[in-house]
Order: structure tokens, then sequence, then C-alpha cells
């Protein structure tokens, strides 16, 4: 099929893109940043926009440097770049490892990441990875810019807390702190597709003892979510298979209400939370130090 009928609009500045959603009905745009999910929905005739606006042009919104407290990614820059860049290779590995996770090279050349946060597909690597980081992200509409909390950021299902009339202009990626190890593990049907379920953890050891844990799950709710519950039961443990036993049992526990689909039952999908958890835990303490 073929998309239906739209407008088509390409501004080079941030300014003229708020000025255009400010000229227009904001219920009939669709704003386009990789069009990995827009396209899709254009050619089905899912979504039947009055205009299309294309972020791709727009200078500034692309490119990833580095400063004292962490990252700045610019909301149109493509996971290839991430994936290529050396420095989120070796300073932020589980960002790196969450990238290639993500379908195939060819998705990874166009999608972007300001575009897979947007998205918010709960089984989405990006989100997860947002919550293990603590990103902040930037907003810009005609009133000025605002930063929205990765906990407060995503909503439910392929819903985000972006207002209308609002644009993601940039991510910002805390650095995780020294000594913290790192887990990550998915599973899905075939290389490249959505994950089923998904786990990030990160841990410190100090003193023999867990700190700061941290366990985020993807494809097993409304939206990627934190597992307090089971963090708690590693704070002040000893970095242990008794401890992951005891961590596990709590996940499995907390996920109450995961998805059902034909990809997988809800109790599946319980279970790949307690071992994938444990899992990505397993490798967070081994790399802490």
């Amino acid at each position: 099929m073929k998309p239906a009928p739209f407008e088509y609009a390409a501004p080079k500045t941030i300014a003229e893109a708020l000025d255009i959603l400010g000229q227009n009905d904001l219920d009939e745009v669709k704003l386009m940043a990789g069009g990995q999910s827009l396209m899709p929905l254009l050619n089905m005739r899912l979504a039947r926009p009055s205009l299309v606006l294309d972020l791709n042009h727009v200078e500034g919104l692309d490119g990833i440097r580095e400063e004292s407290s962490g990252l700045r990614v610019g909301a149109m820059t493509t996971k290839r770049v991430l994936e290529d860049s050396d420095l989120v290779r070796s300073q932020y590995p589980l960002l790196w490892e969450s990238t290639v996770a993500i379908g195939h090279a060819p998705i990874r050349n166009r999608g972007t990441v300001g575009g897979s946060m947007v998205q918010a597909d709960p089984a989405s690597e990006y989100p997860a990875a947002a919550l293990a980081f603590d990103m902040e992200f930037v907003v810009m509409s005609s009133a000025g810019e605002r930063v929205i909390q990765a906990e407060d950021f995503f909503v439910t299902y392929l819903t985000t807390s972006i207002e209308p009339g609002e644009i993601l202009t940039e991510i910002r990626i805390p650095r995780l702190p020294p000594g913290t190890g790192w887990g990550f593990q998915e599973l899905a049907r075939r290389h490249g597709d959505f994950a089923i379920v998904g786990a990030l953890a990160t841990v410190r050891v100090e003193s023999g003892l867990c700190c700061d844990p941290r366990i985020v799950l993807f494809g097993a709710a409304d939206r990627a979510i934190r597992v307090p519950a089971g963090e708690a039961c590693l704070e002040g443990a000893p970095p242990s298979e008794a401890s992951l036993t005891v961590m596990g049992d709590a996940v499995f526990d907390a996920v109450e209400d995961p998805l059902s689909d034909v990809h997988a039952s809800a109790e599946y999908r319980r279970d790949l939370a307690r071992v994938l958890s444990k899992r990505a835990m397993s490798e967070a303490m081994s790399r802490a130090s």
C-alpha cells in the first residue's frame, strides 16, 4: 500500500520546526525521525496525518559529546553512531550493548536514539537503558525548554510524557559510578526481533557486599520497569548464588501483570524475568570492582 496524501515540511532549525507545529492542528501532525516506526504506519494507512514534519534536516539535533557529568546525545543521532563510537563502547558499555542488540544493521543505520525513546515500545532496549542510567530528556516547545527524568518519561504502551507541541532535542546520560558492574540479557525468537523479555542490571561491590543494585526489565510490562523489590534483596547482601536466587524470586513476584500475546504467555514472561534478571545481575557482579 501507499500512504494517504499528506503535506511535507523539512525545517532547518528547531525554531522553524516549533513555528510549523504552532501553525497546525497538532493532532494532524506526525514528527519523523528515522522513520522506522512511522513509515510502516503511513504505508499501511494506520496513520493518516495531514502533515509530516521531517526533523532530519534540523541543525544541532545529532551528534554525541562527553562532559564531566556524562554523555549528551542529540535526539536525531542514529544508533549506528553510538555503535561505532569508541567512547561509548569503552566508557558506556551497557549503552553500547543495548545498542547492538537492536534489530539489524540497516535499522541501526537509519533509526535514531530519540525516535526509539519517544516510540516507547515496552519491548525496546533503549527505554530500559534510560532507566538503568537515570537518563534525562530535554524537550523544547514554544514555551521553552524542560527536562524530564527517565522515571517520569515512559508512561505506558507507546506513550511518553512529552506534550503535544514539544520536540525531544537531547538525551543526557550520566556516567555510572566508578566500580559499577553491568549486565545485559534478552531473549528473542530470532536475532533482531523485539525481545520477549530482557533485563539490565548494575551493581557495585564494596567490602564484599552489594551496593546500589539496579534491575530493569523490558518486554515484561506496559513499559520498561525497575524492580525495587528485587533490588532491596541485594542491598547489603554478598554477591552470591543464594542472593541471586532470593532476588530472582522477588522479581518473579513483582512482575504481577506481564504481557501475554502470541509470542509468550504471561506466566512464561514472569519466569523469564526471574531467569534473565539473575543472569544479568550475575554478569554485573562479576564485572563490579
